[in-house]
């Protein structure tokens, strides 16, 4: 790829990022947000909520390309950055660390020093969804910004999807079928891969559907996938 292409692609790629943080697209997801601010939980009070889209995280440069389901009401949408604040954070984040691919393995808050290596953060939705259930618009809403992000990012070798939700929109973004199932392959066309793995919820840890171990193999797979070597200082 040329400078000048990457250059214009990097600038767009920010450009998008300033549109979500601006987007009123689903007013019910706004109202919620800001709603569940006003009203936090005993042990959140006092706390300034971010109650607005949730921007994504990492390196735009980076080869591996993780897309999550939505932000947590109490973690990404109180604290303002992907994965962070709640339980699935702290489950993904484990699992990222140890596989080389961050540099902590919590994520408490958006100034907490954590820094993620060779791996770009996005969701389906850039809103929390009541109950954790978003409506088919607000899917499409929001997917349309994936849409751009998989199209922009340069240097994108390998998709982990989190959950069905994001596999099913990011199959449909790559134009690919495949059938969801954790630890899942998926050669695109174009050479890159997907890989699928369960959404690191307590519910599906707790269950022991989905162990923190099991989430590290498929970051240590899409590593081998993505050429990276080495860890994250």
């Amino acid at each position: 790829m040329e400078e000048k292409e990457l250059e214009l692609r990097l600038k767009s790629l920010e450009d998008l990022q300033r549109r979500i943080l601006a987007c009123n697209l689903c007013p019910r997801l706004r109202e919620f947000d800001v709603r569940v601010g006003l009203n936090p939980p005993r042990r959140f009070r006092g706390q300034a909520y971010w109650s607005r889209p949730v921007p994504s995280l990492g390196d735009p440069l980076a080869p591996i390309v993780v897309v999550g389901m939505a932000p947590a009401p109490h973690g990404g949408n109180r604290t303002g950055r992907m994965f962070t604040g709640d339980q699935s954070g702290n489950n993904f984040f484990r699992a990222l660390y140890e596989a080389g691919l961050a540099n902590k393995p919590v994520s408490v808050s958006r100034d907490d020093g954590l820094r993620v290596c060779n791996v770009y953060i996005t969701a389906v939705l850039h809103c929390a969804p009541p109950d954790n259930r978003p409506l088919p618009q607000e899917v499409a809403n929001c997917s349309r910004y994936l849409e751009e992000e998989v199209r922009l990012l340069p240097n994108a070798r390998v998709f982990v999807t989190l959950g069905r939700l994001a596999f099913d929109v990011l199959t449909r973004i790559l134009g690919v079928r495949c059938e969801f199932r954790h630890g899942l392959e998926c050669k695109l066309p174009d050479g890159r891969w997907l890989i699928a793995s369960y959404h690191p919820s307590p519910r599906n840890v707790n269950t022991g559907t989905l162990t923190i171990e099991g989430l590290r193999r498929v970051f240590e797979r899409a590593k081998e996938l993505a050429g990276v070597s080495g860890g994250c200082q």
